[in-house]
């Protein structure tokens, strides 16, 4: 009986370890940025020592995804699949993006430069993102111009020139970009007026 209660303590204290270095990690990258953060910082802040990050996180892939596991859990993305129309759609990821923006700016930053971190996002975010747009597009209609629209308005770089709208009145002006891209003047060149003619 000892020694499965020895054995749980030191379970546990594994797993408050491995705790303990996520979170300082996680700070860092939100006040730094992943590209920022040296494995000295996070072992100084959660209390240990490198090569005891190095043990539970071999590499920086397996840092980065357990990173992107715990900031995911403390901040959901919205569901797709539950948004009625393209505004509730749209006012719910940009209420998230206002709610991850530090974060969401420096990881999307640093994985230009870190691959393992692009190897995380791509299909974390980045699968979020794919559903995200296939969701508006399903009620918003389908063309080319309209997906284009969809990816433009969806894009968190977009949303952060339209944030300062507020985020109801930011979609209501996408929503209105990504309509009038499947207006019925739909791939119709505009005939410039001539010189002189009204």
């Amino acid at each position: 009986m000892a020694r499965k209660y020895e054995l749980r303590q030191r379970a546990d204290q594994v797993e408050e370890t491995r705790r303990r270095i996520v979170e300082a990690t996680v700070e860092l990258h939100l006040t730094r940025g992943p590209a920022a953060t040296a494995v000295a910082e996070v072992a100084r802040r959660a209390g240990v020592q490198r090569r005891t990050v190095y043990n539970h996180f071999p590499d920086d892939a397996a840092l980065f995804a357990a990173c992107s596991e715990h900031w995911r859990a403390k901040h959901p993305a919205p569901d797709p699949s539950g948004w009625s129309d393209l505004r509730q759609g749209l006012r719910e990821l940009y209420g998230w993006y206002r709610e991850t923006e530090a974060m969401t700016s420096h990881v999307l930053r640093d994985a230009e430069v870190l691959p393992a971190l692009r190897q995380v996002i791509e299909p974390g975010l980045g699968a979020y993102m794919t559903a995200v747009r296939s969701a508006l597009t399903r009620r918003a209609g389908r063309g080319r111009r309209v997906e284009a629209a969809i990816g433009l308005v969806t894009d968190f770089h977009a949303w952060r020139s339209l944030a300062s709208l507020g985020d109801d009145e930011a979609a209501e002006l996408a929503a209105e970009l990504v309509e009038l891209a499947g207006s019925s003047r739909r791939g119709r060149p505009r005939t410039p007026a001539r010189p002189g003619r009204p």
